[in-house]
């Protein structure tokens, strides 16, 4: 298959580009998700895009990007396949902001305040660098990254005006941000947990969520598994509030443990007692069924609350089933 000039070209010229590289242009389309720049060598077409984030911040997005006008950004990436080099204008527009942050290097550990928590994260000023031009602080913390533990509100873990300490992940290119890990600084109680914990281990937890596919339970401070909705009870149950809910105590056993993906698999079918099948009435007890689906009893899990691992029986006739982050801060 033979390659067509243009695009042994646009290989050619976007071969010369690296993410980092300033490159400049001419604006030769506006839409709602961004600016198109033909790039200075390659008049052909438009490879360059600013997309509608990485537009400057602090006016309205497209103000000052009109058709016709030369802009200079920074590549952020380069998508060869596709032929297209997206830039960023947020990144020319803060030059100190990008260096400080490209400077940085992943699990760095980075010291600042708490200076607000929002619905969506946490942010914070860092005690080096400079100020966010728009955000709170250049630091943030999304909600998974603040604590190993299960926690209700942001404000359980921090506090606005609180110091704190955590490692650095990633530069957002997008936000300009330094995303941050503040669970990543302290002890992980998962792994400690799996220093001492087997397959084959009976624990005692709490239910804390139900799920379609099962129930979440806590097993130790920090340290929740999953009971998939087929181990739950031995008869089959479609939901898992037909046999659990929320608060409850449970007998669990441990069936698997991935330390790499702290993942924690429970089980609460083997603790069960057996499943018994009464006769129809005026059977023999012991008698085995003969086949007609209506001679065998079904088998029901008992409710919540009238005794935990006992299964109740019923008579086939006559039974009735069992019923169960848009971010408030404009960039421009």
């Amino acid at each position: 298959m033979h390659e067509a000039p243009e695009d042994r070209a646009v290989r050619s010229f976007l071969s010369a580009i690296r993410v980092g590289d300033l490159c400049a242009g001419v604006v030769s389309e506006t839409t709602r998700s961004g600016v198109a720049v033909t790039l200075d060598g390659f008049p052909a077409r438009p490879l360059g895009f600013v997309g509608s984030l990485d537009l400057p911040w602090g006016r309205p997005r497209t103000e000052g990007v009109e058709v016709g006008r030369r802009i200079t950004a920074e590549v952020i990436a380069v998508d060869r396949p596709e032929g297209r080099v997206r830039l960023s204008m947020a990144a020319t527009g803060n030059p100190e902001l990008w260096a400080f942050l490209k400077l940085l290097a992943p699990g760095e550990i980075l010291a600042g305040t708490v200076a607000s928590i929002e619905s969506f994260g946490v942010f914070v000023a860092l005690d080096d660098g400079p100020a966010h031009p728009v955000f709170p602080g250049v630091g943030f913390i999304t909600f998974p990254e603040l604590s190993w533990c299960r926690f209700e509100t942001a404000s359980d873990i921090v506090r606005v005006g609180e110091r704190v300490s955590c490692e650095f992940l990633q530069f957002d290119t997008t936000n300009g941000e330094a995303r941050l890990s503040l669970r990543a600084t302290r002890p992980d109680p998962f792994q400690d947990f799996a220093d001492g914990v087997v397959a084959g281990r009976r624990l005692r937890g709490r239910v804390t969520g139900l799920v379609p596919f099962g129930a979440f339970v806590q097993v130790a401070d920090g340290v929740e598994g999953l009971i998939h909705l087929k181990d739950l009870a031995r008869a089959p149950v479609r939901t898992p509030q037909e046999v659990v809910g929320v608060g409850d105590e449970v007998l669990v056993v441990v069936t698997d443990i991935d330390r790499g993906r702290r993942k924690l698999t429970l089980s609460r079918r083997e603790l069960l007692p057996p499943i018994v099948i009464l006769p129809r009435h005026g059977d023999a007890l012991g008698a085995e069924p003969d086949g007609d689906p209506g001679r065998a009893g079904l088998v029901l899990p008992q409710a919540r609350g009238a005794g935990e691992d006992v299964l109740a029986a019923a008579p086939a006739s006559g039974v009735g089933q069992e019923k169960s982050c848009a971010r408030s801060y404009r960039l421009g």
